[in-house]
């Protein structure tokens, strides 16, 4: 399977309040597949981290129907990846008086998609 990266097309969730590692479990996953593929492994898959992922990979197929005018069921997840976003910190009472951090760490996911070239 050959993929043309010329034609690529993505989106970006910033800000995701999920760790990034429990995300790059599930785009570990789907990364080479096909649109359809794609769809159907994270509608099933029991991770929280799926709705998110499923929600980039959506817009990036609407990108690249709407903006290039490819067709959807000639995609391809050609890149998926997570990278750590901010963490939000916040502050648990401790015994006497004191306070332990907390860190409640965002991601921002990005999917690309790229139309299958065709194998000559």
């Amino acid at each position: 399977m050959v993929i043309d990266t010329t034609a690529e097309v993505k989106a970006i969730a910033r800000y995701v309040r999920m760790s990034p590692d429990k995300v790059r479990r599930v785009l570990d996953q789907i990364r080479g597949r096909s649109y359809r593929e794609a769809l159907i492994l994270l509608e099933f898959m029991p991770y929280r981290a799926c709705e998110p992922i499923l929600k980039v990979l959506r817009s990036a197929v609407a990108n690249a129907e709407h903006n290039e005018g490819l067709e959807p069921t000639t995609l391809v997840v050609s890149k998926a990846f997570a990278d750590r976003g901010p963490s939000l910190r916040r502050y648990r009472a401790r015994a006497q008086g004191r306070a332990y951090q907390i860190r409640k760490p965002t991601c921002h996911i990005t999917v690309a998609v790229a139309p299958e070239a065709e194998e000559e």
